[in-house]
């Protein structure tokens, strides 16, 4: 598995994953810009995503569903805030009513993706930070697993690496 570390930092209201890949910057972006690729591994294995819409532009938003292994939907959205290909995107991510409507009752976070290549030149190194707004609500995503997920979410990025 790729994932390096993951960092709770309470004082500072942050997660914040790090992941290296043998692949080039270049591709690994391709697992955040293509949604047929995003959707292969944004959400943990047994709740697998589908992409509703992708637009990774300044005030674009992603809208997405993961489906649980009961058939379950749980929904949730992007809101970009930043973008610049291939090594970082910056974007308000959410979670969804049943139909698609950002829950007023569940808490956003900032998240910040940086790619940037290894020393030697071979493959990538990336980092996911979380960035909350009160210790609350990152206790309240962290009970509801989002540490874990997010490191299964990430693991499945090797094998899609691999395929080319």
């Amino acid at each position: 598995m790729s994932v390096t570390s993951v960092d709770k930092d309470f004082d500072n209201l942050t997660l914040t994953l790090i992941a290296d890949f043998a692949a080039p910057v270049e591709k690994v972006w391709q697992l955040w810009a293509d949604p047929r690729r995003l959707e292969r591994w944004w959400g943990p294995p047994t709740y697998p995503a589908t992409v509703e819409a992708h637009d990774l532009t300044p005030g674009g938003e992603v809208t997405y569903f993961m489906t649980g292994p009961e058939g379950d939907k749980h929904r949730g959205w992007w809101r970009v805030t930043s973008i610049a290909p291939p090594t970082s995107l910056e974007f308000t991510d959410g979670f969804a009513d049943a139909d698609g409507t950002p829950s007023a009752t569940m808490p956003t976070t900032t998240t910040q993706v940086r790619l940037t290549r290894h020393e030697n030149g071979a493959g990538t190194h990336m980092e996911i930070r979380s960035v909350f707004d009160t210790r609350e609500q990152m206790e309240q995503l962290a009970k509801m697993g989002m540490e874990e997920g997010l490191k299964q979410a990430v693991g499945q990025m090797d094998g899609l690496l691999a395929e080319g």
